[in-house]
């Protein structure tokens, strides 16, 4: 199972880069993968990509979460094998360090062959480059501020 591990420091405190993450209906204004999120409840988001000609849908479920520190989950029910972490480490009161671990399961040629040469964490470093972009100019909105325990 490929594994990829990103970071992207933010020139904005934690909490605000925190609240943009956590708004995952936003994900497709970044993400350049992502069509669609819908929110279903608190822990619970469907998710349709599109990479190249091949569109997947899956619902992810959040294991855990804590304000200002991580966001955890794992997919179930779809086309899409993965889970993932991500985490916000304050570096100093105006300045976020934002983590992604991805562990993913490549189904069919083409995403085997890009899981083989790297594709998969290019992707994610432009996706961090564009939230960085994104939660440097953003203006005002909190997310969910909930705690899940693992």
């Amino acid at each position: 199972m490929p594994q990829i591990i990103e970071t992207v420091d933010v020139d904005v405190p934690v909490r605000q880069a925190y609240d943009q993450w956590t708004r995952f209906e936003e994900f497709p204004t970044f993400l350049d993968e992502v069509q669609s999120i819908t929110q279903v409840d608190d822990t619970t988001t469907d998710w349709t990509i599109s990479v190249g000609p091949v569109t997947r849908a899956f619902r992810a479920i959040i294991t855990e979460q804590h304000p200002d520190e991580r966001v955890a989950w794992t997919s179930k029910d779809g086309d899409m094998d993965h889970a993932g972490v991500v985490t916000f480490h304050k570096l100093d009161d105006a300045k976020t360090r934002v983590t992604v671990q991805l562990d993913w399961e490549a189904t069919g040629f083409l995403e085997k062959v890009g899981a083989a040469i790297g594709v998969g964490g290019h992707a994610v470093q432009k996706d961090l480059k564009n939230f960085k972009e994104r939660v440097e100019h953003a203006t005002g909105g909190a997310g969910w501020r909930g705690d899940v325990e693992a």
